[in-house]
């Protein structure tokens, strides 16, 4: 386009000048300096560098995109803290550089879309889920960096614009300081000086209108990406609220507190959630939250009936008071976010309970098979398979809930062989350590299958309870598949050591026909030959 010519003007003075030049010396509307969609503050930027950083998937979705796209960089960081932040504010196209129209238009797409407010529930004040809503959108994105070049290359020719016209106001700005230089506001400036005034300010004011059109046309480009890509991003987004439902019910089923997940790094995080959701632990996770739904529901209903006394209904998160409407939620799968979601909020609604002081028992031990065959498959929840391994440790979980809740003590004893014992230990009154749970849910399977060095390791540690702190009353719970000859003495001194500490004991056989020495070893015997939850309902009501 070519600089229009300045009319000759008559003799000026400083102020004359000045007003002509006002629009270039400062004192009009100051040019769009944003380089992000999404207004963050210096907390803001720390999260995200640290995120990014501990993230490996992040740099590399980056680097996926910057073929078509010149900023992705910044791209990524708004959409992150569009998750992020419990307010996210968008910036009006009219604040940003030219050059970010682009990421302006992809996030002011989806920010507003109800799939990605439904995600935002998931994502707010929690940066490892944002970081993974971000990576959600990867596909999407990808595809729109291939089909952006249309809307950043008006995008980076709006930016070319914009410089020139920035440069161009400088040298209004020159001209105007060497024209004026040790005058006052009614001293004449010389006319050449003036016309060199003049002609910087046509010049200016030529680039200025190039760079208005050139953002228009940006912001008309990217304005176009943004409607093409909305229906991918809003998939993505659905996709996002799914995965991340999953993985909230992922650590419900495990037990595992929001405020013990935000303490982890990015990377423990990651590595614990892909540790959950594969191998043998993958195969857990249903049962579990399963089976503590089943047991929290008897002990709520154990609270109804006498117990302790329901006094009223409050708002929390302890699974054992749980009112039915609530325990039915996680039975529908269309519920289970809103109940993960309740949960992780302390929102569900359960009984408050009045009750008497919990009297000394001794420990809650499952003593839980390891033997080969306890890999065997068989129909479990919704018909879908299960081994039997996995069904016993998802109760065995299920035990160490039930303990917690009658402030009682849970030892696991793990057993093969003989000399193939392990205990894990969790006392009444410490938190139980996550690695510790994780260590006892993914024992592995040994060989062969002994029941007395279990068993009396359970005894021992009974009677050590008894003699230290006078606890008695503790329960011993055999969960098997197998089977094991206990001579009659043997079975003899069990019996004297049951009557002198006045434990019981529950033996649970799994897709075994029951012997004698179970008949003989147990106080109660539970035949499962379906592995569900309900089948040891009559053990936690015992309990």
């Amino acid at each position: 386009m070519s600089t229009p010519q300045p009319q000759p003007q008559p003799h000026s003075t400083v102020g004359q000048l000045a007003g002509r030049a006002a629009r270039w010396l400062g004192l009009g509307h100051p040019a769009p300096q944003h380089r992000h969609a999404v207004a963050g503050d210096r907390l803001d930027e720390q999260v995200w560098t640290q995120t990014f950083d501990e993230a490996p998937a992040l740099p590399v979705l980056e680097n996926q995109i910057s073929d078509g796209h010149t900023h992705p960089g910044d791209l990524l960081h708004d959409l992150f803290l569009a998750a992020y932040k419990a307010q996210p504010r968008i910036r009006d196209a009219e604040d940003m550089l030219v050059s970010r129209l682009p990421n302006h238009a992809v996030v002011s797409s989806i920010a507003r879309t109800p799939e990605f407010q439904a995600l935002h529930r998931h994502t707010v004040g929690d940066r490892y889920a944002a970081a993974m809503a971000v990576l959600a959108h990867a596909d999407a994105l990808k595809s729109w960096s291939d089909d952006s070049d249309q809307a950043q290359s008006a995008a980076d020719d709006a930016d070319q614009h914009a410089r020139r016209a920035q440069d161009a106001t400088d040298a209004v700005t020159a001209a105007f300081d060497d024209a004026t230089a040790g005058r006052d506001l009614s001293d004449p400036v010389p006319d050449q000086q003036a016309d060199t005034v003049d002609r910087a300010i046509a010049d200016a004011s030529a680039a200025a209108q190039d760079a208005a059109d050139a953002a228009a046309d940006a912001q008309h480009a990217a304005a176009e990406v943004g409607a093409a890509l909305r229906a991918n991003l809003r998939a993505a987004a659905d996709k996002a609220v799914q995965d991340a439902a999953a993985e909230q019910a992922l650590m419900t089923a495990w037990g595992i507190p929001d405020e013990q997940l935000e303490r982890m790094s990015f990377r423990e995080r990651t590595a614990l959630a892909q540790r959950l959701r594969s191998g043998r632990l993958g195969e857990f996770a249903d049962l579990i939250g399963r089976f503590r739904v089943m047991a929290a529901g008897i002990s709520a209903r154990r609270s109804s009936h006498g117990r302790d006394e329901v006094i009223g209904v409050t708002l929390g998160a302890d699974l054992s008071r749980l009112i039915p409407s609530e325990l039915a939620a996680i039975g529908v799968p269309a519920l289970r976010a809103v109940f993960a979601a309740k949960y992780a909020e302390q929102q569900l609604a359960m009984y408050q309970t009045v009750g008497p002081k919990p009297e000394n028992r001794g420990a809650i031990i499952a003593c839980i098979d390891c033997s080969p065959s306890m890999r065997q498959r068989h129909p479990g929840p919704g018909g879908r398979e299960v081994t039997r391994e996995a069904w016993a440790k998802a109760c065995g979980l299920a035990l160490l809930d039930q303990a917690r809740r009658q402030h009682r003590d849970f030892v696991a004893i793990m057993f093969a062989a003989t000399d193939d014992v392990s205990v894990y230990r969790f006392p009444a009154t410490d938190e139980p350590l996550l690695d510790q749970v994780l260590a006892f849910a993914d024992h592995p399977t040994g060989h062969g299958t002994d029941f007395r060095a279990p068993l009396e390791q359970a005894a021992d540690i009974l009677a050590g309870q008894y003699n230290h702190d006078g606890a008695a009353k503790g329960d011993i719970v055999l969960i098997t598949d197998g089977e094991d000859h206990l001579a009659d003495a043997w079975l003899s001194r069990w019996r004297d050591r049951k009557a002198r500490l006045g434990f019981r004991t529950f033996a649970i056989a799994i897709d075994t026909t029951p012997t004698d020495t179970l008949t003989t070893l147990a106080d109660h015997l539970t035949l499962v030959d379906e592995l569900v939850p309900a089948a040891a309902d009559d053990l936690f009501t015992a309990l």
